[in-house]
């Protein structure tokens, strides 16, 4: 994770694509976009540098995919201040993180927490909106793993409080409760297996 405060002229591993996909975006929303795609290209360069100047395209549900890269999965966040990217080969994978609210209704307490939600509504404001954030970021990179983003069914996983991995169907999760002051977690599901392209008749190759 990292700030997204750089230098708003900072090219820094930057594509001309990135460049040119935060031209017509407000100010505020531009440096959020190149914050995010820094912190990408910089992940990629450091695990992956084949792929360090892919182009990023997305799906009909918004998804992140690197062009020609199908086994690369992808994921970026971010929010005021901050930005977080992750990358995992053969995995598609979710990231997100957020700035706790200053006020969680019960009701949407609730809707997050679910069984939940009575112990976390006897905290203090302050504590229930920072879980609330946690619980939140998890469900939120499990639907974007899943590629199915905010259109998914975002409230279906039982998510415990204060816990810091966990499992959802075929997804796994983890919450950065001992590496980030803001909410953050990741979610990851392996891809399906590479099909073999049947061989022609006397083709020899491997």
């Amino acid at each position: 994770m990292e700030h997204a405060d750089s230098p708003a002229d900072d090219r820094t591993g930057l594509t001309p694509q990135d460049l040119a996909g935060a031209e017509h975006l407000p100010a505020w929303r531009a440096r959020e976009h190149l914050a995010a795609r820094r912190a990408l290209r910089r992940l990629l360069a450091a695990h992956f540098p084949e792929a360090r100047h892919a182009p990023v395209t997305y799906t009909d549900r918004g998804g992140p995919r690197l062009l020609g890269r199908p086994r690369i999965g992808i994921s970026v966040s971010h929010d005021g201040d901050a930005v977080a990217a992750c990358a995992a080969l053969d995995h598609a994978v979710g990231v997100d993180l957020q700035h706790p609210p200053d006020i969680v209704s019960d009701a949407l307490l609730r809707r997050c927490a679910q069984g939940h939600a009575e112990q976390l509504a006897l905290l203090p404001m302050g504590p229930r909106a920072s879980e609330f954030a946690w619980l939140w970021t998890v469900r939120e990179a499990i639907v974007k793993a899943e590629g199915t983003g905010l259109a998914g069914d975002l409230w279906s996983a039982d998510v415990t409080p204060y816990a810091r991995r966990g499992a959802w169907g075929r997804h796994r999760w983890v919450s950065l409760r001992d590496q980030s002051p803001i909410p953050l977690s990741c979610a990851y599901t392996a891809l399906p297996a590479p099909t073999s392209r049947p061989k022609a008749p006397g083709d020899q190759s491997e």
